[in-house]
């Protein structure tokens, strides 16, 4: 099935993701306003592209996700961090996140300026998150995601010392339970996040979770 073409500056209903191509895309064009994005994480859609494209808009079948029950942080992980003093913080620097994030990718980066624009609007909006990894006045590592109810959305994360952004994944996983998320969505599975408990499950299973815990009533009352 071919993906659907959006119109910018006029937000309407998804494609049905199940109707996606065999890499997972959904649908081309529109653009990256507030309303466009909410709408597309409640879908279990998200945005993914480089400067040479469009706005590309994906749902792959498997999906990539964690229980945050299940969080593995390894023997040596767990040496480390008691070894180790960092300052952990909430939404204190959103867009340098995002910045750090796009400058840890050596072959090219999605997170275009546009991006970093549009999710700190959604951040101003309470939608979106960042979690950073402090040296002293350093900032040496972070994550940022969407927020939709019971469901968290992981998009990136960087570090510029080892272990940085381990630290900020467990943090955030850790803390994000504790508030009554059940489910961090991390998109494509890697290796990293395989290790540290990241499962895959089919498209069709990651939709009625997705329509399910968006509708939770859970706060995030990070500043």
């Amino acid at each position: 099935m071919l993906p659907a073409f959006l119109q910018p500056g006029f937000v309407d209903a998804f494609p049905d993701p199940r109707g996606a191509d065999g890499e997972g895309l959904v649908a081309v064009g529109g653009d990256l306003c507030v309303e466009r994005l909410l709408l597309a994480y409640d879908s279990g859609i998200f945005p993914w592209f480089s400067e040479e494209n469009p706005e590309l808009w994906w749902s792959p079948d498997p999906r990539a996700v964690l229980f945050p029950e299940n969080l593995h942080i390894s023997r040596s992980m767990s040496r480390w961090l008691l070894t180790h003093e960092f300052t952990v913080t909430w939404n204190r620097a959103f867009p340098e996140v995002m910045q750090g994030c796009a400058e840890e990718r050596c072959d090219g980066t999605w997170i275009l300026p546009e991006m970093i624009e549009s999710y700190t609007e959604l951040n101003r909006q309470h939608h979106a998150h960042s979690l950073e990894v402090w040296s002293g006045a350093d900032l040496v590592g972070g994550i940022y995601g969407v927020h939709r109810g019971g469901l968290f959305a992981g998009e990136s994360m960087f570090h510029r010392v080892d272990n940085a952004s381990k630290l900020a994944l467990i943090k955030l996983v850790q803390t994000l339970h504790i508030l009554g998320v059940e489910l961090i969505d991390v998109q494509l599975m890697t290796p990293h996040l395989a290790s540290m408990g990241a499962v895959e499950i089919p498209r069709e299973h990651y939709l009625e979770l997705v329509h399910h815990l968006c509708k939770k009533d859970v706060r995030i009352p990070l500043t």
